[in-house]
């Protein structure tokens, strides 16, 4: 497993979830539900299905991974994501597709600490970058990312800024 352990909190530990692991697959599905009723989530809890298998899901596909925070038993941050693939580069990337820190835990670089997880692990892959997308009103994530060297993206900027855009397919 691996870990970081470099913290402001003795009692913060920074870890790779293991999704066998029924107190890290319950961490995630909570952590996960906590976010998603949060309007930065959309206001609505996970469904009973998700909560149900998610951490199974998850296991199945070799190219997700979680980051967990706990403090000591509590878990407070969790980061999920999700491997791709850079036609550019011909190498992998990782896509940070959740970012979690309970309310009682932000401005404690619990988010930070994840991130550099997160990168170690992305490294050991090969990745070329990591990727995420951020609502343009969540500053205080817009400043983590930016302090952790995240960037808007572009080419040239004359094409301007990249757009997220999604379609539901169901």
């Amino acid at each position: 497993m691996t870990t970081v352990s470099a913290s402001t909190s003795p009692s913060l530990h920074i870890c790779r979830a293991d999704y066998g692991n029924s107190l890290h697959a319950a961490a995630l599905v909570s952590l996960l539900d906590a976010y998603a009723r949060d309007p930065a989530g959309g206001g609505e809890p996970l469904s009973e299905f998700a909560k149900t298998h998610l951490a199974s899901a998850l296991a199945a596909r070799p190219q997700a991974f979680s980051v967990l925070a706990f403090d000591g038993a509590q878990p407070v941050g969790l980061i999920n994501c999700i491997e791709g693939f850079s036609t550019f580069a011909c190498r992998p990337l990782v896509n940070v597709h959740d970012v979690v820190v309970l309310a009682s835990h932000r401005g404690q670089r619990v988010g930070e600490q994840m991130l550099a997880l997160v990168e170690q692990i992305a490294r050991e892959r090969g990745a070329c970058k990591l990727t995420l997308e951020v609502l343009a009103g969540n500053a205080s994530a817009i400043r983590l990312y930016e302090r952790v060297g995240f960037a808007n993206y572009q080419l040239d900027p004359a094409m301007g800024q990249a757009r997220f855009q999604h379609k539901w397919l169901d």
